[in-house]
């Protein structure tokens, strides 16, 4: 079975370790690069500072993590552009892009604002898919988008972009991990983005996805599919455990990722066992349904 062409490799993006710090992405949008890069996080956490210029307003979307150097320049863009914090909004919970939300908030005298009552605080507020927030100058619509974690929301802009936090990475894939994740509502939320015709996906991790935004949603789902394959096609040879079918679904990824590999391979698994086309054999072993 051929895997499915990430359209991402013909583009001219920067190379993994090579995004500014700093980078305007259109009148509305500078993002800001957090210094926490990993094998999970990329290049780091993309912080995005979101306004229309001249308002005197901007929100900080997803501060990243509690650092003093990643504060530094995100105040350091707010100073260019003349602008006070009104709120800060959070994509979900994970501390890569959480941790700084609460102590930003109160630094800054700004709300914030996410779909976990434990991101947002107790003075903070509850978002809810399809609301449109107006502020500093524009409009933020509000989208849900479980299925990296149950809280996850993207954020769609006036110029069509959306900030997609982890549901879609500048490069590679996104991890659906097993229990928290869920891949039913995850495939269902990349067809919910697909059907807002997004004009670019500032994404969590990673560069900007500005060529055919669509493209890339259209092969993370067919990528998403050809892994469903790929685990029924391990099962047809007889019953596997998960690290067996990590091992050879996986083999071209750097086995250090294998255990985000595993958690994503399991919830691949629970999707299939709801459908019926799976089912547990022994302990952690994992063999093909019965034939009705």
């Amino acid at each position: 079975m051929d895997a499915p062409v990430d359209p991402r490799t013909s583009w001219d993006l920067p190379a993994p370790g090579a995004m500014p710090r700093t980078a305007e992405l259109e009148p509305l949008v500078v993002r800001v690069l957090a210094p926490n890069a990993s094998g999970m996080t990329l290049d780091g956490t993309n912080t995005y500072v979101v306004g229309q210029p001249g308002s005197g307003q901007a929100v900080v979307v997803d501060p990243g993590p509690a650092d003093p150097a990643h504060l530094a320049a995100v105040e350091a863009v707010l100073t260019a552009r003349d602008a006070r914090v009104v709120a800060v909004l959070v994509t979900h919970h994970h501390g890569d892009h959480a941790e700084a939300a609460l102590p930003w908030g109160r630094r800054f005298g700004a709300p914030v604002a996410a779909a976990a009552a434990d991101v947002a605080g107790p003075a903070g507020r509850l978002l809810a898919p399809g609301e449109q927030l107006r502020l500093a100058g524009t409009t933020i619509g509000v989208v849900g988008t479980p299925g990296h974690t149950a809280d996850h929301l993207a954020f769609r802009l006036e110029s069509g972009a959306v900030l997609v936090g982890d549901h879609v990475l500048g490069r590679g894939t996104s991890v659906v991990t097993h229990p928290e994740g869920d891949v039913v509502a995850y495939l269902e939320s990349l067809r919910r983005v697909h059907d807002l015709g997004p004009a670019a996906l500032y994404c969590g991790h990673g560069p900007e996805l500005t060529v055919d935004p669509a493209a890339v949603l259209d092969f993370y789902l067919a990528h998403r599919a050809h892994r469903e394959a790929q685990l029924l096609a391990g099962l047809a040879a007889g019953p596997r455990t998960v690290d067996e079918l990590v091992a050879q679904v996986y083999a071209a990824v750097p086995s250090a990722l294998w255990p985000a590999a595993a958690q994503s391979t399991r919830a691949t698994l629970a999707k299939l066992a709801a459908e019926g086309r799976v089912r547990p054999a022994d302990g952690d072993v994992v063999a093909l349904a019965d034939p009705r």
